[in-house]
């Protein structure tokens, strides 16, 4: 390890995910939250955290498994799917943008609508998809990674945020999910049991019993908790990607 690496570390360390009081989960679509980091949501909800999740894209061409359903009767059946999931998990405020699916929707209103939640509900952590994985291909999940990035980085910032009509917010982290370089883990044993019937009793039209892409999905996420765990010396996890508020703007070797 490079002494600037050390330097990093001991001068601006990596924020520990359970040090906060109110956290905001911004997924693409329903499910998304749930697949990558439901199990540490509902361990956050659990221990009497405030959480809130905030649903982007309204997912109505995710109607592979739903044969015979229209766009706007899949668009309100996930939206029902997605709170019943976050029932589940222990998260009553669940919001919705209903923007469209498959990024037909301008970036500047997906960025503006989001930083109206982030002031409304002033959490001190957001997550988010990371849109800096290499094998990322979906645009949703894309834009909005990148439009949690820039919000996070302005979030307490009161006159940019008054640029988007919304109120400043007391962010002090970011936390990926569905990152390739987690550097903060989250003990999970107890919680991927919940995890799972969240995804696979609820999602029903975008994993019905029994289809082979949910069996796939089931799998990978028992063998990343397994994984994770392993890594962490934590026996069961959910990993992350985390910054804080310094190293989001001036610190590169934190994207290492």
């Amino acid at each position: 390890m490079g002494l600037t690496k050390i330097a990093l570390k001991l001068a601006v360390p990596v924020p520990k995910i359970d040090k906060f009081e109110r956290y905001l989960f911004i997924g693409p679509h329903p499910d998304d939250i749930e697949i990558g980091a439901g199990a540490t949501a509902a361990k956050l909800a659990a221990s009497g955290k405030k959480v809130c999740f905030l649903i982007c894209i309204d997912g109505r061409f995710g109607d592979g498994n739903a044969p015979g359903v229209s766009r706007q009767q899949l668009v309100a059946l996930r939206k029902k799917e997605a709170c019943l999931s976050a029932k589940q998990l222990g998260v009553s405020d669940v919001r919705f943008l209903g923007l469209c699916d498959g990024g037909f929707y301008d970036q500047k209103e997906l960025i503006q609508k989001i930083a109206e939640v982030i002031g409304d509900f002033g959490p001190e952590i957001i997550f988010a998809p990371d849109p800096c994985v290499t094998s990322e291909c979906h645009i949703d999940h894309l834009n909005v990674g990148n439009a949690v990035r820039q919000l996070a980085c302005f979030a307490s910032f009161g006159g940019i945020m008054a640029q988007y009509g919304a109120k400043s917010a007391p962010v002090k982290a970011l936390a990926y999910y569905m990152t390739a370089k987690p550097n903060r883990f989250v003990k999970t044993s107890g919680f991927l049991k919940k995890q799972l019937n969240a995804i696979f009793t609820c999602h029903l039209s975008q994993f019905p019993v029994g289809c082979a892409e949910g069996k796939s999905i089931e799998l990978y996420l028992k063998l990343r908790a397994v994984d994770f765990g392993l890594r962490s010396g934590k026996g069961c996890a959910e990993g992350f990607r985390v910054l804080g508020s310094t190293h989001m703007h001036c610190l590169p070797e934190a994207g290492k």
